[in-house]
């Protein structure tokens, strides 16, 4: 069994904890080098988590002969570009979500991995999961009977950083592809299809309702997935209070849990009301990273590909009417 030996481009926050020292943790896998624009951090990120090798220029990671697999944990953005070098280099990829700036960027990225005939991985990482795992399971077991319909709210109070006008990349589309929406509603999304499986139909509303970016502040959409399950979905970043809740609803049952928070998967039926408790890893991302350094020994299948995360760009495209084909 070899030890897939990882690169990072972009070693920013979300690897701090998230991401990168899953990368060291999961067996047969190491994290081997790192890169940012910024050679000064990109130095710092290695030398707090023991990293033999930095760079502030990507081609000289990728073009690494040391390094087996990429990483890329920048802004959307930049994700086409270094996905597509990567694949010339042959390496197997793993990107950040959302997967690209929308999906024909996706369909470009999907392409030229299968052309160099590797790998593309997408960090879709509640796949992988057991806390999503056990709420697919419980629908896959008929817990709630048959499903019919799904209703999702996020919302948020204002955060006092934009109000206060500090930049931030999440919120300029120019760099994100959209705002908090498209940062977030990405994950409740792609779940929702793992559990159901495909979309079909999209109709969807986007608004601003303040003026502290210029990305949309209120989301709301209703979807059909290929089973006709109908799906409903509200997002709003400058609300009262903070709420995050999911509920399916079956002909025998009901399940309610958060897409962000740890609170308890909410099981009722005809036998009462169960409760199910999960703690996610503090490295979130480790059990899907196992999967994919499994797949790539040639064993077991990473649930979150390049395939599935263009659906969920898809999707985001429709509801911001940008009908892409």
């Amino acid at each position: 069994m070899r030890t897939i030996k990882w690169g990072i481009i972009g070693c920013g926050n979300v690897t701090e904890v998230k991401s990168g020292p899953a990368l060291q943790q999961a067996k047969n896998s190491e994290l081997i080098a790192v890169m940012r624009r910024n050679g000064k951090l990109a130095k710092d990120y290695a030398q707090r988590h023991n990293i033999s090798k930095w760079y502030d220029d990507a081609k000289y990671l990728i073009n690494d002969p040391d390094v087996d697999a990429i990483y890329i944990a920048t802004p959307p953005v930049f994700h086409r570009k270094y996905t597509i070098d990567a694949a010339k280099s042959g390496k197997p990829v793993y990107v950040e979500k959302p997967m690209g700036m929308n999906y024909r960027e996706c369909q470009e990225m999907i392409s030229e991995c299968n052309k160099y005939n590797t790998h593309l991985f997408v960090a879709y990482y509640r796949r992988g999961l057991p806390r999503f795992l056990k709420i697919k399971s419980l629908i896959d077991n008929g817990e709630i009977g048959d499903v019919r319909f799904v209703n999702n709210i996020l919302c948020k109070p204002v955060f006092q950083n934009d109000v206060k006008g500090i930049y931030n990349w999440r919120i300029d589309p120019k760099i994100s592809g959209g705002g908090y929406f498209m940062d977030l509603a990405c994950h409740t999304i792609d779940i929702l299809q793992f559990i159901f499986g495909d979309v079909k139909s999209v109709h969807g509303f986007t608004g601003k309702q303040q003026s502290l970016s210029k990305a949309e502040d209120i989301v709301s959409t209703i979807f059909t997935f290929e089973n006709e399950i109908h799906f409903t979905g509200l997002w709003n970043f400058n609300s009262y209070k903070k709420i995050d809740r999911v509920e399916i609803i079956g002909n025998r049952g009901q399940l309610t849990f958060s897409t962000f928070g740890n609170d308890p998967i909410v099981l009722e039926n005809k036998e009462g009301l169960q409760k199910f408790s999960f703690t996610n890893p503090i490295n979130i991302q480790q059990p899907l990273i196992q999967t994919i350094v499994d797949e790539l020994n040639g064993f077991g299948k990473c649930p979150s590909t390049g395939e599935t995360g263009s659906k969920t760009n898809w999707i985001i495209d429709q509801i911001y009417n940008l009908n892409e084909q």
